[in-house]
């Protein structure tokens, strides 16, 4: 039987579908990379934000990470709604967030401290059974910044979580000045817009 194509030939077809292929494949990532872009900008541009320090110390004068937070978001033309110091206890802590995303002009509650494995530290353990939602990127990536860029093996003392409570979004850092400026500049200012976007999908 006489054959249809030579070796050279069907080796010109392999190669063209392959190149095909490669193509699809990066106008697939092109259109998701695009689509992230198109989210972005039709996201929210000013945001209502509640911030809470967990604390048994600090005080409104001496606060100097719920500062940074509210400065940090006020830079970028946030609104801050809300501001308060909660001391390191599950139930109050849950109270401060659940006011907070129970506001309606609300967007957001932010909260820092009280992240770490000592015994007082329990902002993990009050915000989690809120969460309809989970955020895990959101501490993984953290961590890693937190590695990399700050505080070296350190990290892995770090529990930072961010979910959805009441279609709001929460997250929680760290207390220290310099947790709080990697986690609001690398991560959270840069996505709250689009996180906000993704939640009022559901609303409408």
């Amino acid at each position: 039987m006489k054959k249809l194509f030579s070796n050279k030939e069907k080796s010109f077809f392999l190669l063209k579908a392959a190149c095909y292929n490669v193509v699809q494949y990066e106008a697939k990532g092109s259109g998701a990379k695009m689509s992230v872009t198109e989210h972005k900008r039709e996201a929210k541009t000013r945001l209502y934000v509640k911030v809470i320090t967990v604390s048994d110390t600090r005080t409104k004068e001496t606060d100097k990470s719920g500062r940074l937070m509210i400065d940090l978001l006020k830079e970028q033309g946030h609104l801050i709604l809300a501001y308060d110091i909660v001391k390191d206890d599950i139930g109050a802590i849950q109270d401060a967030v659940l006011e907070g995303t129970s506001e309606p002009k609300i967007d957001a509650v932010l909260l820092n401290g009280g992240t770490g494995i000592a015994a007082r530290d329990v902002t993990i353990e009050a915000i989690t059974p809120l969460f309809s939602k989970e955020l895990p990127g959101f501490g993984e990536i953290f961590r890693m910044l937190s590695y990399t860029e700050d505080i070296g093996s350190a990290a892995i003392l770090s529990r930072a979580a961010a979910g959805v409570v009441n279609q709001k979004a929460v997250f929680a850092t760290p207390g220290s000045t310099g947790a709080v400026r990697l986690a609001m500049t690398k991560l959270i200012i840069p996505e709250l817009p689009h996180v906000l976007r993704e939640l009022e999908k559901d609303q409408k």
